[in-house]
């Protein structure tokens, strides 16, 4: 189990290439990319979600809405139950002074990156019938928010790969459980 964490010593050097990489500028942008991914902003992003269906249906579908909205309460489930069951310790607790931390430290529940799932989470759930100039922004804010989770020594790449594999994984599900049931429904 411990190899396929540790990617054989690639996810610590992974984490070292990121986050040792520091300039004013993007430090900031780091900060500013875990706030907006955080999952705490749920609600916000469900009203704006909700405002762009209601006024621009043809925009945004409603079961994209729907999609994120279930998807959303099975991440937050599984996340909620995986970090303090695993236990795997954040970068700054395994690593000590080699780890370079911005903003607040954190040390202990770093399995799976609930930014990472919530970011990711957000643009697969989305992406599915939006512009294509939309599409891009989506997954582009997904990829800062994951990076920014490196970045600022919250996590170690596998922390993030693991937070985007499951809620990839989560919208895949919901969906096709979705379009199954519509296909059913008279």
């Amino acid at each position: 189990m411990h190899h396929l964490y540790d990617w054989f010593g690639a996810n610590v050097a992974l984490f070292h290439l990121i986050n040792h990489f520091h300039a004013a500028w993007w430090d900031q942008l780091m900060l500013a990319m875990t706030w907006l991914g955080d999952h705490d902003r749920y609600p916000y992003y469900m009203a704006a979600i909700l405002l762009v269906t209601a006024l621009r249906p043809w925009w945004l579908e409603t079961r994209s809405a729907a999609v994120f909205g279930v998807s959303y309460v099975l991440t937050a489930l599984a996340v909620t139950a995986l970090k303090p069951h695993l236990d795997f310790p954040r970068p700054l607790l395994a690593l000590g002074k080699n780890v370079i931390v911005v903003g607040p430290p954190e040390f202990h529940h770093s399995f799976p990156s609930g930014h990472a799932t919530f970011s990711v989470l957000l643009a697969a759930a989305l992406s599915p019938g939006v512009p294509r100039a939309a599409k891009w922004a989506l997954w582009v804010f997904a990829m800062l928010v994951c990076v920014s989770r490196v970045s600022v020594g919250a996590h170690f790449p596998a922390d993030v790969l693991a937070g985007a594999l499951l809620a990839a994984a989560t919208v895949l599900v919901v969906a096709a459980a979705m379009r199954a049931v519509s296909a059913r429904t008279p």
